[in-house]
């Protein structure tokens, strides 16, 4: 039986909200979560997503970077990341860069091979030298009520400020590399999920690279051992372990600012009382509950998962696709391609050749295979795809996802040396296991308006001194998605910082 009234009522069961539910209900607080979907996680889940293919995907949300070391810690979560050995490899013409985690000559023979020299090597070390040092400084304050401006500044030092907070950072990599691929490669950690040009002085892309290198401290990006579903169900094992109600298949239909929520679940509608109201949810989204109607914004990605029968032939004879596919392998994403391509996009066209990376999760986690597709040799793959906004998916979202997907397999398949189809693997009945996502399809199926994978546009991690981020206009109601400031990504950190603006 539910109370009808709780310290704290959590709308939306999301990685953030199960990560507010724990710190609450481990201090005490009458918490309920309240999710309109039949499991919790959002788009941090794991899914068997082909019929009779046993492997386990991370259908949506997909590698881990921002999740602090600390909430794992003070939440007890039994969860493993694991390091991947290459950062990336980038084909280019018949060989290709590869940046080695664990071989650095091996790295600085690749980038001699595709730029000729060392130049670009010794700018790529100055570059992510002052990226890992704003990581170590800024990525602690990221659980601690907000900074302002000026203490940011001075945290990060004058070069990191210049040209990662004031600078487009096109500009800045413009004049720090002189390599189209290098300079590509860059760039694509400042528009993972985010429409912009790096050059625009509104500072967008910037935003978006500050939080693909900080990740609690590091900057890594790790794969969860279990899939990102094994993220979310820790979490909620945590939260109902210290006491916190979970109810799944309960859609919040209103939210008073006065604390009471409305909801209907399969017994009919009901209302419940918080004293404060987390929202989980994107800010247009709460505004809809709230009885206004706030900005839509819009996402950019095209999101492919596949399960391969074996890992695609490289045309670079000297990398084992094992290697090359187990980091983060970028399709056609140089500087001047990502410009191509945002310039098709902004004027309405899908791009002639769409930008992407690709990602084989099982090279890292063979536990997210069965057993008999293990032995044969396959493998999952996750591509994403830049510059693919809303806008485009908008008046024919079936046509439209099949025009995109053909145009980005083609992009994949021209810096190969087979097609990628051919090494799909068939479902028992026949059909390539292949899904693709459009930002049309997440606002249909998971309730992201627009689309957009950070809830909207990400915001600088600084402000109003003293406050967290998560306030809103209406003091019993915080925002602890990804919409809050210091948000997106699968970090918990919203959801922390939500519980501590309640607690202190």
């Amino acid at each position: 039986m539910l109370r009808s009234r709780y310290e704290a009522v959590i709308v939306g069961g999301g990685h953030n909200g199960l990560v507010a539910a724990a710190y609450l209900a481990r201090a005490g607080r009458r918490v309920l979560v309240l999710e309109r979907l039949g499991h919790v996680g959002g788009l941090a889940v794991s899914a068997r997503a082909f019929p009779g293919v046993d492997a386990r995907l991370s259908r949506y949300s997909y590698l881990v970077s921002l999740l602090p070391s600390k909430v794992v810690a003070d939440l007890g979560l039994r969860i493993a990341l694991r390091r991947r050995r290459y950062a990336s490899y980038t084909p280019v013409g018949d060989t290709g860069l590869l940046v080695d985690n664990g071989d650095a000559a091996r790295t600085a023979a690749s980038f001699a091979r595709v730029t000729g020299g060392t130049g670009e090597l010794e700018a790529w070390r100055r570059f992510y030298g002052m990226t890992a040092d704003v990581a170590e400084r800024v990525a602690p304050t990221l659980l601690e009520p907000l900074a302002d401006r000026t203490a940011m500044r001075s945290l990060v030092g004058e070069e990191a400020w210049r040209d990662l907070f004031e600078r487009p950072v096109g500009e800045v990599v413009d004049e720090r590399f002189a390599d189209d691929t290098v300079r590509g490669v860059v760039l694509t950690d400042a528009l993972i999920g985010t429409f912009a040009d790096p050059s625009d002085p509104g500072l967008l892309a910037n935003r978006c690279l500050l939080y693909h290198v900080i990740g609690d401290g590091t900057g890594d990006w790790n794969v969860p051992v279990g899939g990102m579903g094994a993220v979310s169900g820790a979490l909620a094992d945590a939260a109902r372990a210290a006491g916190a109600e979970i109810l799944t298949g309960a859609e919040v239909l209103a939210v008073d600012p006065s604390g009471e929520v409305a909801f209907r679940d399969a017994d009919g509608e009901h209302t419940v009382t918080g004293e404060r109201i987390l929202a989980n949810v994107p800010p247009a989204v709460l505004a809809r509950l709230l009885g206004d109607a706030g900005p839509v914004p819009e996402g950019a990605q095209l999101k492919v998962n596949m399960v391969l029968s074996r890992l695609p032939r490289l045309r670079d004879p000297g990398v084992d696709p094992a290697a090359a596919f187990s980091g983060t392998f970028h399709i056609n994403e140089g500087r001047d391609q990502l410009a191509r391509a945002y310039a098709e996009a902004s004027a309405g066209r899908i791009p002639s050749l769409p930008p992407a990376e690709v990602y084989c999760h099982s090279l890292t986690d063979p536990s997210i295979l069965g057993p008999e597709l293990r032995e044969a040799g396959a493998h999952t793959m996750t591509l994403f795809g830049l510059h693919m906004p809303a806008r485009l998916f908008r008046e024919d979202p079936a046509g439209a996802r099949e025009a995109a997907l053909r145009a980005t397999l083609a992009s994949m398949n021209a810096v190969l040396a087979e097609p990628v189809e051919d090494c799909l693997l068939r479902a028992p009945d026949g059909s390539p296991c292949l899904e693709a996502k459009t930002p049309v399809d997440l606002e249909t199926e998971a309730g992201l308006p627009g689309g957009h994978i950070f809830h909207r546009d990400l915001s600088w991690p600084y402000g109003e001194p003293g406050r967290w981020g998560v306030e809103t206009a209406f003091e019993r109601v915080l925002l602890c998605g990804a919409g809050a400031r210091r948000g997106g990504g699968v970090s918990g950190i919203p959801g922390h910082n939500a519980a501590m603006a309640l607690l202190t």
